[in-house]
């Protein structure tokens, strides 16, 4: 199985563009040692020629454009994609708004859950505006129960198992601080010919017994580093609510995700979607140091993992 970090940023990106932060000022004007990055959004493929987009990120046609592997392959069409089809976990701005993007290549199989799919033909209607183009979004519909294993168009060979997260829905969706099943997932991917597995929470505010059998078997796991801190954005002055609220597990502390991912043998243990306030940003700092002590990876744009 073959990984790609297309976007390893939350929602607005590191730099975000109208912040002002330690974090954004630093890399901007270079007094910190960091890289930017685009919001998030990975894609897997079990051949390197066939690909399943999970997330479309806003910043979805940047990372096309840097991604030699998403490039149409056949010179006979005038317009092709490697792209077999797309999962989304959440319907949060920073997931879905690139579907917006792909509008050109469509028809393409979209694979969720029912509720997201109600969000996005109602509050935030991008399944519904797409049907203009070429047909729209082909919705095929991912069960809430692990059990409901499916394979995605292009991806033959590799195995997806949803898992209900606890986090939180998009603050125009009808879910939102009542959520139901099926508002996040995240997803064991296993690779039929290998046995390796690896496991995709980007927001996860607590570790459920099935989240944890999904850490205890995962060969890596790529997992919410959202914040350092539930309060950090309130402290920064950027927002009144805690992380926690919000849908996402701070990294630190005897509840964070360095404790929970220390509880399991992982070969490979890697934070994504990293708010652009996040203090592991600075690989100068203690918080990053921390992340290494601890042999855990952060993501970047164009990082590949190999399983």
């Amino acid at each position: 199985m073959k990984i790609l970090i297309l976007g390893a940023g939350a929602g607005g990106g590191f730099p975000q563009w109208n912040c002002h932060c330690d974090n954004c000022r630093g890399v901007r004007d270079g007094s910190i040692k960091a890289s930017p990055r685009t919001q998030s959004s990975i894609a897997v493929s079990a051949n390197g020629t066939d690909w399943v987009l999970i997330n479309a990120s806003p910043d979805l046609r940047q990372q096309i454009n840097h991604t030699p592997a998403l490039w149409p392959a056949d010179k006979q069409q005038q317009r092709g994609t490697s792209i077999r089809s797309i999962i989304l976990t959440d319907s949060q701005i920073d997931h879905t708004t690139g579907l917006l993007t792909l509008r050109e290549g469509l028809p393409l199989p979209v694979y969720c859950t029912d509720v997201v799919h109600e969000d996005l033909t109602t509050a935030f209607p991008l399944f519904t505006m797409l049907k203009h183009w070429h047909g729209g979004l082909q919705r095929h519909s991912i069960d809430t129960d692990y059990a409901a294993s499916f394979t995605p168009q292009g991806a033959e060979g590799l195995v997806f198992n949803p898992v209900v997260l606890e986090s939180n829905a998009p603050p125009y969706s009808s879910y939102r601080d009542k959520v139901v099943p099926g508002n996040n997932i995240g997803l064991q991917i296993t690779d039929t010919a290998s046995g390796k597995s690896l496991f995709y929470a980007p927001g996860c505010v607590q570790a459920s017994p099935l989240v944890e059998s999904m850490l205890d078997q995962a060969s890596c796991v790529l997992f919410d580093g959202t914040l350092w801190l539930d309060d950090e954005m309130i402290q920064k002055g950027f927002s009144n609510r805690l992380g926690s609220q919000m849908g996402h597990m701070p990294v630190n502390g005897p509840d964070g995700t360095v404790s929970l991912l220390n509880r399991f043998n992982i070969d490979r243990k890697v934070l994504i979607h990293i708010n652009n306030t996040n203090p592991v940003l600075n690989e100068d700092s203690e918080a990053h140091q921390y992340l290494t002590d601890n042999d855990i990876e952060l993501a970047y744009d164009g990082m590949q993992i190999t399983l």
